[in-house]
């Protein structure tokens, strides 16, 4: 018996903007029920490849299978088994989220219970009122609710928590991970680092249209076997810092000589870190600094 197929495959990919190769030659894969944050700076190519997947833009060059068929050609069949969360949704401001969600469930083969959406995006108590009396978090959380209002087998999200309170995003990362335990796969585009260590499979960071690496959040960049900065104080309160791949051994010694070890940390490259020094050349190269969220 054959393995499933990926349900998104990349070779290859590219599109270019007059002289400006915004996509230039992009490979990724992504299997089923992964959870897959795209990283990368404003300007990356982030938005251009993740149209391109959803069929909204054409492509210039290169091979993409979305659910088994190209997104340029695939029809509305292939359409019910995706859900998309856009940056923002308009249009709405006159009916309710109960009636958004109705009216959208409406197209798709198997959606989900509407009572059931409210209540995973946090929408019961203003079910009834008018989208247009939302706030922005709440006019986000239904962005989320008419994406997966569908059950869809691949679920597309662009900067899903973006107003969302700390609360809401925790809740909203559950429902994500729930989601995924289900076999729904999901690709996301984030600028919250937290967000995508805590939700991400993989992660793949992108810069200049092109993809500088691929891994799972711990490893990404080498990010496992990086040296870990220790700093400690000796007996009279100097600080010391030291790089080390052997922090234990490091640790251990210093026990063994101090005793209790004052105001010891050990630690390695943050996903921050590793995402900053992937781009940086890049952004050198453009002059521009990224746009980068870390959310306590």
């Amino acid at each position: 018996m054959s393995a499933p197929q990926a349900p998104i495959r990349v070779t290859d990919l590219r599109k270019t903007y007059g002289d400006r190769a915004a996509v230039d030659g992009i490979d990724l894969q992504i299997e089923r029920g992964e959870v897959f944050a795209l990283l990368g700076p404003n300007g990356a190519g982030k938005t251009t490849t993740v149209e391109i997947l959803e069929g909204f833009r054409k492509r210039d060059g290169g091979t993409v299978s979305v659910l088994g068929e190209d997104p340029q050609t695939a029809g509305l069949a292939w359409r019910n088994r995706l859900g998309i969360v856009l940056q923002s949704t308009t249009g709405l401001d006159l009916i309710t989220p109960r009636e958004a969600l109705a009216s959208t469930a409406k197209v798709y083969r198997t959606p989900r219970d509407v009572d059931e959406v409210l209540a995973a995006v946090g929408l019961t108590d203003k079910a009834g009122d008018r989208i247009g009396k939302l706030s922005g978090g709440q006019r986000r959380r239904l962005d989320v609710g008419l994406g997966i209002i569908g059950t869809p087998e691949l679920l597309f999200l662009d900067e899903p928590t973006t107003g969302f309170d700390p609360q809401a995003r925790r809740d909203f990362w559950e429902l994500i991970g729930s989601l995924a335990d289900g076999g729904t796969t999901i690709l996301l585009t984030t600028h919250y680092l937290d967000e995508a260590e805590q939700l991400a499979d993989r992660v793949g960071v992108i810069a200049a249209g092109r993809m500088l690496a691929v891994d799972t959040p711990a490893n990404l960049g080498g990010r496992s076997s990086s040296l870990a900065t220790v700093t400690w104080e000796d007996a009279v309160g100097t600080r010391h810092t030291e790089q080390t791949s052997t922090p234990t051994q490091l640790v251990s010694r210093l026990g063994a000589e101090l005793g209790e070890v004052p105001k010891l940390t050990v630690t390695r490259p943050s996903l921050e870190d590793t995402y900053l020094s992937l781009i940086a050349p890049h952004l050198a190269a453009a002059g521009s600094e990224p746009e980068l969220e870390v959310v306590a």
